[in-house]
């Protein structure tokens, strides 16, 4: 499959005209390369160090050729291109070892089996429907059922054995006992979709990147917020994008081992 029909089926599935007005989804870098056969390495963030990995696949003898990424490299104008400034960096290094960066952001977290459905698939949520609607059966979030209650303790570790984040956080007022059945979920930045989620008659809400007073505010609304982390409710996403272009022809496609967290947990002296 040729890069230039490998974009041409992601887009018809996600077009990026789905993008939020400050997003940028699409083509970051295209050096010339629309015409050669689809050799992929898919990530969550579009990073030198997944830059590395993809120079490194090219002189073992793998000629990749497309970084597809799920954040966008670059999102404000670039005003200059300098060495030592990362996203310069990555300009030059994608020119030079002709290897493109194509990002799939909002668009992804809306269209069925995206970034969305993934994570509500990972617990097992049924009869699931948007949280926010965009266009019918699309949008942002996932809120369903699960197949049966489940207690906070429970689903707290469920979460834990399906995305195997670093660290859990969630409401501190919370009863671990507390009997739970439908539940939210939206990958990534998701505690401004708070109130929506309240809408929806959701028990708990999955997501990440969640502030102090959001706590407060799903504490005040009666809706236990859990706090996986970016990386974690993401990266699945990610890892189905691989079996996606498996299954459109795509002749060599790998998840990158790269992608980086940026976040660590101490844990304190170990004895």
């Amino acid at each position: 499959m040729k890069i230039a029909d490998l974009i041409g089926w992601f887009e018809t599935w996600a077009p990026p005209a789905w993008q939020e007005k400050w997003d940028n989804c699409g083509w970051q870098i295209e050096p010339g390369i629309m015409a050669d056969t689809a050799r992929v390495l898919v990530c969550l963030t579009p990073t030198l160090a997944v830059m590395q990995e993809a120079i490194a696949l090219q002189n073992q003898g793998t000629a990749v050729n497309l970084i597809f990424a799920h954040h966008p490299l670059i999102f404000s104008p670039l005003k200059a291109v300098i060495q030592g400034d990362a996203v310069s960096d990555m300009v030059r290094l994608s020119i030079t070892h002709r290897i493109g960066v194509y990002s799939a952001h909002t668009n992804f977290d809306q269209v069925a089996d995206g970034t969305a459905d993934v994570l509500a698939q990972a617990l097992d949520l049924q009869d699931c429907s948007p949280v926010v609607s965009t266009q019918i059966n699309i949008g942002y979030g996932r809120v369903g059922h699960l197949p049966q209650a489940l207690s906070l303790q429970q689903l707290l570790e469920k979460i834990q054995m399906a995305l195997a984040p670093p660290d859990l956080v969630f409401s501190p007022a919370a009863d671990l006992a507390q009997s739970l059945e439908r539940v939210a979920v939206l990958g990534g930045a998701g505690a401004g979709f708070l109130e929506d989620v309240a809408k929806t008659g959701a028990q708990a809400y999955l997501t990440s990147d969640c502030k102090f007073h959001q706590f407060q505010a799903a504490r005040d609304r009666g809706l236990i917020l859990i706090d996986a982390g970016h990386y974690a409710t993401e990266r699945p996403a990610c890892a189905r994008l691989v079996h996606k272009f498996r299954q459109a022809g795509v002749d060599w496609v790998q998840l990158s081992d790269r992608d980086e967290d940026f976040r660590r947990f101490w844990l304190g002296a170990q004895v």
